[in-house]
């Protein structure tokens, strides 16, 4: 008979904290469906991120953790640390990760990166925020920043998943940030969320890269298609969805940017197993 895996705070016992990495508590633990959840985590005080990156998180239930690439999902400004997660039944963090509670302690590297950062666009009117499934967890930090709102009077962001449940999280936090103190205001005025579904009746059952490709997309938003003078976009999903949106983009005429060299456009290739 195989024991069970030891929980956080045993493990943190057991094996000690690495150098360069914070170990902090699970505050909130919310599932969405049988793939996808989101979790909570204290913030240390030393912490300081741009909102959109991401940071390499573990568990401490070995000598040698495993570490994987999570977007942060709150922003810059938040108390505490949110991250939104698929779950992989044999995968070598998810397995694990997905049956935390609060209490448990969370292994988190204390140096964020990311290409999905406002300063690495270059200034524009409009910016999309394309995603699909858990890659609308940087996004959900962006859409949370004022500066966001500082520097675009428009943000459309597009969520594609492949059931309809899938989009929860995503709804869940745009109704959310349109009463938020902060920036609810500027939300209700600039932010669209576009949603749309591969898998199941809705809608906009369709792929968002069709409807890029067709046109459809700007003729429902009712604005003309992408043009490098005034707009500018960040992609975050599967690595096909990168792949077809990055081509989709670069036929548009926007380029690629990076933290050294900001430019028309950004993408993430972060991932979680």
């Amino acid at each position: 008979m195989t024991a069970p895996a030891p929980s956080a705070e045993t493990a943190t016992a057991n094996f000690p904290i690495p150098d360069g990495v914070f170990a902090e508590k699970v505050v909130s633990v919310q599932h969405y469906t049988d793939r996808l959840f989101k979790f909570r985590i204290t913030r240390p005080t030393s912490f300081r991120f741009r909102s959109g990156e991401f940071v390499m998180i573990g568990l401490p239930n070995a000598e040698r953790p495993v570490y994987r690439a999570y977007s942060i999902a709150s922003p810059n400004w938040d108390d505490e640390i949110e991250f939104f997660s698929i779950k992989v039944p044999d995968g070598p963090l998810t397995e694990h990760l997905q049956k935390i509670q609060p209490g448990d302690t969370i292994l988190m590297k204390k140096k964020p990166v990311g290409t999905l950062v406002l300063d690495a666009l270059t200034p524009g009117e409009r910016v999309y925020m394309f995603s699909t499934g858990t890659g609308i967890a940087p996004f959900a930090s962006l859409i949370r920043d004022p500066e966001t709102y500082e520097k675009f009077n428009q943000v459309i962001l597009t969520h594609t998943c492949r059931e309809v449940s899938e989009l929860a999280y995503g709804e869940e936090l745009v109704a959310a940030l349109k009463e938020d103190p902060l920036v609810g205001e500027l939300a209700r005025d600039r932010l669209i969320h576009y949603t749309t579904v591969t898998r199941e009746p809705f809608p906009r059952q369709k792929r968002i890269t069709d409807m890029i490709e067709t046109g459809e997309l700007f003729t429902d938003l009712g604005i003309p298609a992408i043009n490098p003078e005034t707009d500018r976009a960040m992609i975050c999903g599967s690595m096909n969805f990168l792949k077809d949106v990055k081509t989709l983009c670069e036929d548009a005429g926007l380029e690629e940017g990076a933290n050294s060299k900001p430019a028309t456009f950004v993408v993430e290739r972060a991932f979680v197993d």
